[in-house]
């Protein structure tokens, strides 16, 4: 038998772990909620809370470990996407945009870069720019339409 469909939830920072939440349930599918902190999470038999210690990268690692082929990770951590991938699971960032194998390399170098330019130039760049609604919308569509594609196998 195959191992069960689940969402994993790098947690700490996501913006979108109640439509998450929301499309799990639609989906009967289990969500495991991982952080270095306790958040509060809906009291639901297929959510987990995962508490993992205050340790450098002890979450990352937790859900690379937890990641397979039927996993959905989502994050905004490129370097846990890139590990996740690796495992074989689908990896959704919060604004909806998938992570592959085909876009993570480029994505490392730009971020290699982007921490070259800010140690350069201290606090005078700015980050990403804010999280809106269509982020949102985008991340509901792309996460209801992994879920239908890890079902159908």
């Amino acid at each position: 038998m195959s191992k069960p469909i689940q969402i994993l939830v790098d947690a700490d920072a996501c913006p979108v772990k109640d439509e998450i939440y929301r499309v799990a349930w639609r989906h009967e599918v289990a969500v495991k909620v991982v952080s270095n902190s306790r958040l509060r999470v809906p009291e639901h038999p297929s959510i987990e809370r995962i508490v993992v210690s205050d340790g450098f990268d002890a979450a990352d690692d937790w859900i690379a470990e937890a990641a397979n082929a039927r996993s959905i990770v989502v994050t905004a951590d490129i370097l846990l996407a890139d590990r996740a991938l690796k495992a074989g699971a689908i990896v959704l960032g919060p604004n909806g945009k998938p992570f592959t194998l085909a876009s993570i390399g480029p994505a490392i170098a730009t971020r290699a870069i982007m921490a070259d330019l800010r140690s350069g130039m201290g606090e005078s760049m700015g980050g990403p720019p804010p999280f809106s609604k269509a982020d949102r919308s985008q991340f509901l569509q792309a996460l209801d339409a992994a879920l239908v594609r890890l079902k159908r196998g």
